[in-house]
């Protein structure tokens, strides 16, 4: 496949090979039949459709004449003019996309003001462990996510993976912001600059002759079925590993953590006849949709490889602690996934994560004393600390706006 590493496809040790380069035939990426019921939905009722059918149709029917008419570098200079939930649209917008906008802005009617301040005391307290999953441990499930990667890579984002990743940090830092929701934050607006950017590729990545070649037959790219497995690679998957790492949430805490979540996905345009209302449901929901779906990719092998070399290089120039960012990579998604990722083993610094972590989240919980957290310690926590700083940082100074080509070839 052009473009493509031999040296990088080589890392996965033989599991490409094993799997074949069209990862979604495999028992792996195979999807499982649809049948969660959409009572247990924001909504409580819904038709029930299965959401791989089903897109964002009034935005992308919009996105699609807005890219057709030429009307993209007008558009992304209005764009880059709105940054905070509470600022009126630019009025150099085309009237039809602000009109849009306009509606698309606006919290869902069962959005609760208390849970979102309460979710964004706790995203304070709680950022370390926060940042580091949503970011190391969501960036490296959705690299092992095939319509993911291929939909990155094969996008115009995918030629220029540090300008994607500055993007991408965006909405991800103003979720965690404490001003989140507030007048002042920015989730409304990097949410809904996002639906506008899912929707170009909607209309764009169909004429990539490589992501044609490897869709495994889907024509139309990023479904709600594909934005709620993105979804759960975030919340779900974090509240997930927070619980196998005993960090103490209150019950008070963990609904409103899902609420902000639950708000963020309906501004992102999933239909509230998906979004799970319970984090019971939230979990069933995630066994069926994203568990069955991962698996390796030469071009999510590609991905996780450019990732972890520009965390290397901000966690120590010259990419020499490049061992202790694979380990950490490792930990946080395990090793089939990291395996099918191509990211390298590191047995001494796997080890030293395993042991030191745990002892980590226990001392900053006030579950055992400092002489019991080993020296040693110390070096990945601030390992992880740069990892953060890069993560709330990389977007500093762009913006997230549409795309009118793919990924040159």
């Amino acid at each position: 496949m052009d473009g493509l590493s031999r040296r990088k496809m080589m890392t996965t040790g033989g599991v490409l090979g094993a799997f074949g380069a069209l990862g979604m035939a495999s028992p792996a990426g195979a999807r499982s039949l649809w049948t969660w019921a959409p009572s247990g939905s924001v909504a409580g009722e819904g038709a029930g459709l299965d959401p791989e059918w089903v897109w964002d149709e009034e935005v992308d029917a919009l996105v699609a004449a807005v890219i057709d008419r030429g009307d993209v570098p007008r558009v992304n200079e209005e764009l880059v003019k709105w940054t905070r939930n509470d600022q009126p649209l630019p009025a150099g917008l085309p009237g039809d996309l602000r009109e849009y906008m306009e509606r698309a802005r606006q919290l869902p009617p069962w959005a609760d003001r208390k849970k979102l301040e309460t979710a964004a005391a706790f995203n304070e307290r709680r950022g370390i462990y926060l940042n580091l999953l949503n970011g190391v441990g969501g960036g490296m499930l959705s690299t092992a996510i095939p319509r993911e990667a291929r939909s990155v890579y094969y996008s115009k984002g995918g030629a220029d993976m540090e300008d994607r990743v500055a993007k991408t940090s965006l909405l991800g830092f103003a979720v965690g912001d404490l001003n989140a929701y507030r007048p002042d934050g920015k989730v409304v607006v990097e949410a809904v600059k996002t639906r506008l950017v899912h929707a170009a590729v909607r209309h764009l990545l169909p004429r990539s002759p490589g992501w044609s070649k490897v869709s495994g037959g889907q024509t139309v790219p990023i479904s709600q079925a594909d934005l709620l497995v993105t979804w759960h690679s975030l919340p779900t998957y974090t509240m997930g590993r927070l619980r196998e790492w005993k960090v103490p949430v209150p019950p008070a805490d963990a609904e409103a953590y899902l609420h902000l979540w639950q708000v963020t996905a309906h501004l992102l345009g999933i239909r509230d006849e998906y979004i799970p209302a319970t984090w019971d449901a939230a979990d069933a929901q995630y066994g069926q949709v994203l568990e069955p779906v991962l698996a390796p990719t030469p071009e999510g092998v590609e991905l996780t490889d450019i990732l972890l070399g520009q965390l290397a290089e901000q966690t120590s120039p010259g990419g020499i602690d490049r061992p202790l960012v694979n380990a950490l990579a490792r930990y946080l998604v395990g090793d089939r996934v990291a395996d099918w990722d191509g990211i390298p083993a590191e047995p001494f610094w796997e080890r030293a994560i395993a042991t030191a972590w745990p002892k980590l989240v226990a001392f900053r919980e006030k579950l055992i004393p400092l002489p019991l957290v080993p020296p040693l310690a110390w070096t990945i926590d601030e390992a992880v600390r740069q990892y953060i700083l890069f993560y709330l940082t990389k977007g500093r100074g762009t913006s997230i706006t549409l795309p009118e080509t793919n990924r040159p070839s």
